[in-house]
């Protein structure tokens, strides 16, 4: 990173507890979560005063929640069955009977209410209470209680929304039905919230340790933004992601591990073919026993085997390049190995440099060996 990209003595600026600063993994959760164009979110708070993730998510939930308080909550026809005096909807006749409800001018009714108690508003005021009780605000006493009273505030304001537990099937199902773009972030941030809380999602005795778990969750978004990133930006070329490779194996073998890459590009015009893995690991190097420093022997095997196992398929699978891409903190890595047919590249982005930096960094990665 340039000097003159380092942010100025009076900017304050905060980080992840893995050096990111906040608002560069902002941009990468919305890349992640496919919400374009992005300009709207990262004006909607000030991102430069959120201390933690926690914090910068409760102010973007916040800001949406109130967004849609005054453009009123979304409400659907909800099934409802109630003893209720008279008669409302249908008649459950044998409930009613049972609880000898008629004696007392009362029945046992099924009705549909079109109400704002719907799933996912239950989802997001479970969420604020949680966030509450639970959410890392950071240091500053004045800044953390001013965002517990605003969550306080609006999860009063939706009172007529149930409280219900948090599960991940549960946001997941729910934010695959939902078609309005605030609620599909607004959920996508309670998902995230969750999974950072959760100690694992499988069942067992054993979880994972905090930060571990983290660096999982994170790997996901550096994933996810890279794919979307470059389907959406890289000009000129197919951007195929998780596409799953065959092993061509002469016979079947159900125990032969799946290939699926993070993504296969194509360029349009020549026809070339690079296969980018996306990598967050602390390190893009490791030390071996004898203190050298050396590229991750296992990552290397694994992107030789996607292009070599795919050699027979086409000359531009056979002289397909690959990528290995890194997160890098101040610092990058851009390495070459030449093989008899296949080109690997070791390449890093460098995440606390200014967005349209790294916007640059991740277009000259693909596109080197292209003029414009």
């Amino acid at each position: 990173m340039y000097k003159d990209d380092l942010p100025s003595s009076n900017e304050l600026v905060s980080f992840t507890e893995y050096g990111i600063p906040i608002r560069n993994l902002w941009h990468m959760l919305l890349y992640a979560w496919n919400e374009l164009p992005i300009k709207k979110y990262v004006e909607m708070v000030n991102v430069e005063n959120s201390p933690t993730l926690d914090a910068l998510l409760a102010s973007i939930l916040v800001a949406l929640i109130q967004q849609r308080l005054r453009i009123g909550l979304g409400r659907s026809y909800t099934n409802q069955i109630q003893q209720i005096h008279g008669i409302r909807g249908r008649i459950n006749f044998t409930e009613s009977l049972k609880r000898h409800t008629f004696e007392n001018g009362q029945a046992v009714c099924e009705f549909q209410p079109y109400s704002a108690n719907v799933l996912k508003n239950q989802i997001i005021r479970s969420m604020l209470v949680r966030l509450i009780q639970t959410g890392n605000f950071g240091p500053d006493r004045l800044i953390a209680d001013e965002l517990r009273r605003q969550l306080r505030k609006l999860a009063r304001l939706l009172d007529e929304v149930d409280l219900i537990e948090l599960q991940l099937d549960l946001l997941r199902r729910e934010q695959t039905s939902v078609h309005d773009s605030d609620y599909r972030i607004m959920l996508a941030i309670c998902e995230l919230i969750l999974q950072r809380q959760m100690p694992t999602e499988t069942t067992g005795h054993h979880s994972l340790l905090k930060i571990d778990h983290d660096v999982f969750i994170l790997h996901n978004i550096y994933e996810r933004f890279v794919a979307n990133f470059y389907r959406l930006h890289l000009i000129g070329w197919t951007v195929k992601s998780q596409s799953r490779l065959s092993w061509h194996a002469k016979y079947e073998n159900p125990y032969l591990p799946s290939m699926q890459p993070d993504l296969v590009l194509q360029n349009k015009t020549s026809g070339e073919i690079i296969v980018l893995d996306t990598k967050f690991t602390a390190e893009s190097l490791k030390e071996n026993q004898w203190g050298k420093q050396t590229f991750d022997s296992s990552h290397l095997y694994q992107l030789y085997t996607y292009l070599n196992s795919q050699n027979h398929l086409s000359e531009q699978y056979r002289k397909a390049s690959g990528i290995l891409l890194y997160p890098a903190i101040h610092n990058k890595l851009s390495e070459r190995v030449e093989l008899e047919d296949h080109t690997m590249r070791i390449e890093s982005v460098d995440l606390t440099a200014p967005w349209q930096a790294i916007e640059q960094q991740l277009l000259s990665i693909v596109t080197v060996n292209y003029a414009g």
